[in-house]
Formats: C-alpha cells, structure tokens, sequence
C-alpha cells in the first residue's frame, strides 16, 4: 500500500487550511497575551513563533490524514490533530530556535505543543459539527424520498 500524505478536497480543504491558521493564531495571541505581550510591537516576536508553528503544522498534518476529507468527518478521527500538534512542536521550536538565534526550551515546547493541539482541537470538533450539520439535512431528504 502507497503512502498517501492526503486527497485534497479543494473548497473544504481552503476553509480548513484558514481555520487552522486561525486557530493557531488565536493561540499564539493568546500566548503572548499571558505575558503581557500585546502590543504591535511584538508582532515580529509573534511572527517567529507562529511561522515555524504553521510551517511544522502543515508539514506534518498531512502525514496524519488531516486534510482528507473521509478522515476530518469523523469524531472518532479528532484524536489525530493534536497528535500531530505534539510532535510538529518540538520542530517548531527548533525552527524557532534558529530565527532567534536562541535555545530551544523544553517546558515552552510542552506548553506551546499543548495549547497548540487543544486549539486545533477545538476547532477540528466545531469543523466536525458543521460538516455534518450540513450533511445532516441532505441525508434527510433522501430518507424522506427513499420512505414515500
């Protein structure tokens, strides 16, 4: 069996893709908010958390089935995004690491891997929840038309 990092589904998979940049986002802001780091003037000191975070996201997510469509469906498969947030957080860091000529520190590998992976989790069950409140009333219909 061929390994097969995903199967793109275009028009979900754009509003997934902006959703996790928006979720991670948030939780960067979020971050830097914890430490009174608010300003416009951090936003370059945000930017280099938050690339490395997207980048080790969207290079690992893949692998884990995040953006094919049979698997982002199913609740039983939510498990799969903060997996991949754990293990994207340590390269995240190390990316991080490099921008900022700096050390990579365990404990804000764990903290950032954590509340990383519960943002994306948050907003892979309500991605779940729509898409299947919409699917909802379309199987509907066809019971009703099945049952007359």
């Amino acid at each position: 069996m061929a390994i097969r990092p995903y199967v793109f589904d275009k028009m979900k998979n754009k509003v997934l893709i902006f959703g996790d940049v928006i979720a991670l986002t948030i939780i960067t802001i979020i971050g830097f908010a914890t430490h009174g780091e608010t300003g416009l003037s951090f936003l370059p000191r945000m930017l280099t958390t938050l690339i490395p975070l997207l980048i080790s996201w969207f290079l690992l997510a893949p692998w884990f089935g995040l953006f094919d469509s049979q698997i982002t469906f199913q609740a039983r498969s939510l498990w799969r995004a903060p997996l991949a947030m754990l293990l994207a957080a340590p390269l995240t860091t190390t990316l991080r690491a490099i921008l900022l000529s700096e050390s990579s520190i365990p404990i804000f590998t764990l903290v950032l891997g954590i509340t990383s992976a519960l943002g994306l989790l948050i907003w892979r069950a309500l991605w779940v929840w729509i898409r299947r409140s919409k699917a909802a009333p379309t199987s509907s219909r066809r019971e009703t038309r099945s049952e007359s």
